[in-house]
């Protein structure tokens, strides 16, 4: 099995024996009868993914890696909060008349702070980092602005991102390593789509600066298993496993700016069958 498979049967078995149950508690999530949708949770889960070694998507089922990598570049390129900017349908339920999720997401990104450098954006400071003073402890950005909540049709997710350099001696380069920072997470439907997202996002910054993709940390406050994903997660992690797909991206790109979708390259990436009709709570 690829590790980013072992990393998920052991997280589900570890929720689904050992988790906390929110049934009867009052919840914000429901079903789309109404009922409420409860959840056996762990907290503060941490899993690590070495993107050196291989790249973490599952083979259980088949994560669309280029729908993931549209979403982030959605967020972190594009700086857009419309979903007429992206391809996929996964935020239609969340968007007002107009396309708008609200000041979430690639809005908060674009929000322009003045530095002694001059004015840049958080993803253009990151870049601006990692290029003049890369050993920075402070590379990050964060969508979670307290004063813009009210206006976010749904409160961010996956909202804080690190950047570390490491470089072990002996290395040609140096590595970029990313801390995730996910303050809740649907473990069914949205774990490995944001793990792969965001190792996407991980080695397009790194190829961008010349450096090599490392690790991917990533830190869920509270992982769940929705009660109705429960029967779907136990034959999902009972299934055949194959070895990790070949992940890369086309190796003329050198700006961050420059990169789509038709620049990842995926190669050998065998999986079990799709899982269909999840149902999803709102």
């Amino acid at each position: 099995m690829s590790r980013a498979d072992d990393i998920f049967v052991r997280m589900c078995t570890d929720i689904i024996e050992r988790g906390t149950t929110t049934e009867g508690q009052r919840v914000r999530p429901h079903w789309e009868d109404g009922t409420p949708a409860y959840t056996i949770k762990q907290f503060g889960v941490c899993n690590r993914y070495d993107l050196r070694e291989e790249f973490p998507a599952l083979t259980l089922r088949r994560t669309a890696l280029r729908s993931a990598m549209d979403e982030v570049l959605w967020i972190y390129q594009k700086k857009s909060n419309n979903i007429h900017d992206l391809s996929s349908h996964i935020w239609d339920e969340w968007a007002d008349e107009s396309g708008s999720i609200g000041k979430a997401y690639g809005y908060q990104i674009a929000q322009k702070s003045h530095y002694p450098e001059g004015d840049m954006d958080q993803m253009d400071r990151v870049l601006f980092d990692l290029r003049s003073n890369p050993y920075s402890r402070r590379i990050m950005t964060s969508t979670y602005t307290f004063a813009d909540l009210s206006e976010m049709n749904l409160y961010p997710c996956a909202f804080n991102v690190i950047y570390n350099v490491t470089q072990t001696p002996g290395e040609e380069r140096p590595s970029l390593n990313m801390l995730l920072v996910q303050r809740s997470q649907d473990i069914l439907a949205a774990n490995n789509w944001n793990v792969c997202q965001y190792a996407i996002l991980l080695m397009m910054v790194a190829q961008t600066n010349d450096m090599v993709a490392g690790e991917l940390v990533h830190m869920i406050s509270d992982a769940h298993i929705y009660d109705r994903h429960v029967d779907i997660v136990r034959e999902l992690i009972a299934r055949p496993t194959y070895p990790a797909p070949k992940v890369s991206l086309r190796p003329d790109v050198h700006d961050f700016y420059d990169f789509t979708t038709d620049d990842l390259i995926v190669c050998d990436y065998n999986h079990g069958p799709q899982v269909k009709d999840i149902p999803i709570a709102v």
